[in-house]
């Protein structure tokens, strides 16, 4: 019987890439108007390569490309980027249709609502309250919390302790194959991949179950629980 299910946050339950996508486009325009000398598609791939190199959360990202770029921070291109980066952020920052159903649903089934997440505590608990999902959950845990990045084990050893469960009661949902679906089956727990949030378009994820919609895992857990 299930009982928990250990959602992944970015891509998963919310759309993290075209939240970085717009930000990072409005950044860019943003030091444009305060006067930097700028091809918009070339400083696009670029911040996108640093970001992949050195960590999506990075917070210094705007430093470090004034600084390739210029030898550099030019504080007015700074501020102009940064201001206009969180402006977009929020305006972008959104759910993927059904979240909100769903959660209800399952909260109504009696499911205990978790999530493991590799961002900072800060940054995740920003998006998390920002789309007033922090109702929902019983348990949020993030690298802060961890001190590993999934697919280590720990995260997922750490959840079924704290709720006090076992791992044929839980279920993992992620987007991402190498990290969400290998810790989690690495212990034993199911797996449904959330393949509306795939960046990569795989063709096979490894995981129990292939969703398109994150309303599917209701009835997932139906199926499950009625047996």
């Amino acid at each position: 019987m299930i009982k928990a299910i250990i959602f992944d946050l970015d891509n998963t339950l919310l759309d993290f890439v075209k939240m970085k996508e717009n930000a990072i486009s409005a950044a860019i325009e943003g030091m444009i108007d305060a006067g930097m000398d700028l091809d918009p598609k070339k400083a696009y791939n670029r911040i996108m390569e640093m970001y992949e190199q050195n960590g999506w959360e990075n917070q210094l990202i705007f430093n470090d490309f004034l600084n390739e770029t210029n030898g550099e921070v030019n504080y007015k291109f700074l501020a102009s980027a940064i201001v206009s980066y969180r402006r977009a952020r929020d305006g972008a920052l959104s759910l993927y249709p059904g979240v909100k159903r769903t959660l209800m649903a399952l909260s109504k089934m009696g499911i205990k609502l978790t999530i493991i997440s590799d961002a900072p505590r800060r940054e995740a608990w920003l998006r998390i309250c920002y789309l007033n999902l922090h109702h929902y959950f019983d348990l949020v845990l993030t690298f802060d919390d961890i001190g590993e990045r999934k697919p280590s084990s720990k995260g997922f050893e750490l959840t079924l302790s704290k709720l006090k469960i076992n791992v044929d009661n839980v279920i993992m949902v992620g987007d991402w194959p190498e990290r969400d679906m290998v810790g989690a089956k690495n212990l034993g727990i199911k797996t449904i991949f959330a393949k509306y949030g795939d960046t990569f378009n795989r063709n096979y994820s490894g995981a129990d179950w292939d969703i398109k919609n994150i309303f599917e895992i209701v009835n997932i857990i139906k199926k499950i629980n009625e047996k």
